[in-house]
């Protein structure tokens, strides 16, 4: 057999080469190589830097609405408990937004980035999340640790006094923050699929992006999960244990999932669009501001425990526990509390992502499967399907990364039973979030 030419081939009109000499090219390119090995060790330290991070806040989190209450003489945390305490995260997160460098991280209603944190700001981003989700925000912990895993590679890369190039940047970036995705998300693949879509690249640069990062989130994966059977220490997870065994999927529950899309992207479509207007708002004012928003949040929470009887926790918080406990027994939850958990977690989502600091996909995830349940005793609409389906949207719907929430809700339910409706659903939120007009923000 003839050797290959190495060489770029050109096309019938001379212009451009072959996609498989340039992606060729662009591994072959001076030090791509050297990044590439510098992935898979940055994914150790980050991996378990974010360990720490997340076993740190999940601790926080029991202490402030498990433990305290109960040694204050409740079973629960009473209707009143966020008021003081989404405040607090308000003061902190407004103090840090003013004053430290990088204003505590990215404001959520931005949407989710993918860039690297210069290392400069790394302080005041754990700070902001140390005091936005222990004490109640709505908001999940993937945005402060994407930043958090690509300031620390790049850290890493000027301690070791690496090229600091624009090239270097963007890809030890990539990697840092894909190691700090697979440690929240519990899975590699996930990493790699979420940069994809946020990153927007493709072809051959698309290959030269995420090698570096698929390398760094699986040596991070493997990192995190031997090191958290080693310590017993527990930082959440995303698995669900589903009351029932999937069912096998009938029309009625195709069908029904159309509408379900629809109605979700509908309902979180203002929630975003008040979000943007928050955040727009927060910036003029930051310290009152922030303050006032979050104790808005905690309002709704109160109010929320105190007309339905319920904990305010499934209001507060990113609801990552709250999620598991409506999907083991969805049947605890009358039409009243799902009904007054999406108005009222709704609105306090909206505040903490215009406000706090955090991210977007776990609320979208809790929001999502309640709106699943509530609609799913219509007639052909099965629960787990109606749960599939809701969460699909809605993260496709407020992320507008229906491939990225595709993947997220399979790992999330373990397995494919329910990927013909949970990719339609994604689709169709998708489709109707784009086509629904634009709000921009006020100011």
């Amino acid at each position: 057999m003839a050797e290959t030419d190495a060489r770029p081939v050109e096309s019938d009109s001379g212009e451009q080469p072959l996609e498989a000499d340039r992606l060729r090219d662009l591994l072959l390119a001076p030090g791509y190589l050297k990044i590439l090995a510098f992935s898979a060790v940055v994914g150790v330290p980050v991996s378990l830097v974010a360990f720490w991070f997340l076993a740190g806040l999940h601790q926080l989190e029991h202490l402030v609405w498990a433990d305290l209450p109960h040694e204050l003489g409740w079973d629960a945390p009473p209707w009143w408990w966020p008021l003081p305490l989404l405040p607090i995260a308000g003061v902190v997160v407004g103090l840090v937004a003013a004053r430290l460098p990088g204003g505590g991280g990215q404001v959520p209603a931005s949407g989710l980035h993918a860039g690297g944190a210069a290392p400069i700001t790394l302080p005041g981003v754990l700070i902001a999340a140390t005091a936005s989700l222990p004490l109640g925000a709505v908001l999940g912990p993937e945005a402060p640790l994407i930043a958090l895993g690509g300031g620390l590679a790049l850290l890493f890369r000027n301690l070791t006094r690496g090229p600091a190039t624009p090239r270097t940047t963007a890809l030890l970036g990539a990697a840092g923050a894909a190691a700090a995705i697979a440690a929240i998300f519990g899975n590699p693949l996930i990493a790699a699929v979420l940069l994809m879509e946020v990153a927007g690249a493709g072809g051959p640069q698309l290959f030269a992006v995420m090698l570096p990062a698929l390398l760094s989130s699986g040596v991070g994966a493997l990192v995190f999960t031997g090191f958290g059977h080693w310590t017993g220490l527990e930082t959440g997870s995303l698995s669900l244990q589903l009351p029932m065994p999937f069912p096998r999927l009938d029309a009625g529950d195709v069908l029904w999932t159309i509408p379900l899309a629809v109605a979700v992207a509908v309902f979180l479509h203002p929630v975003l669009a008040v979000a943007r207007r928050v955040a727009a708002l927060v910036a003029k004012g930051v310290v009152g501001r922030t303050t006032l928003c979050a104790a808005a949040a905690a309002a709704c929470a109160a109010l929320y425990a105190l007309i339905t009887g319920r904990t305010p926790t499934d209001v507060a918080l990113s609801g990552q526990a709250t999620l598991g406990e409506l999907a083991a027994d969805p049947h605890a939850w009358g039409v009243g509390a799902l009904v007054a958990v999406l108005l009222f977690k709704g609105a306090a989502y909206a505040l903490c992502l215009g406000s706090l600091r955090g991210g977007l996909v776990f609320p979208a995830l809790f929001l999502g499967a309640a709106a699943g349940v509530l609609l799913a005793p219509l007639p052909g609409l099965g629960l787990i399907p109606g749960l599939a389906g809701g969460m699909a949207a809605a993260t496709a719907a407020t992320l507008r990364l229906p491939v990225s929430s595709v993947v997220l809700v399979a790992l999330l339910l373990g397995g494919t039973a329910m990927m013909p409706v949970v990719i339609l659903a994604a689709v169709i939120a998708f489709v109707t979030t784009e086509l629904l007009p634009r709000h921009a923000s006020s100011g």
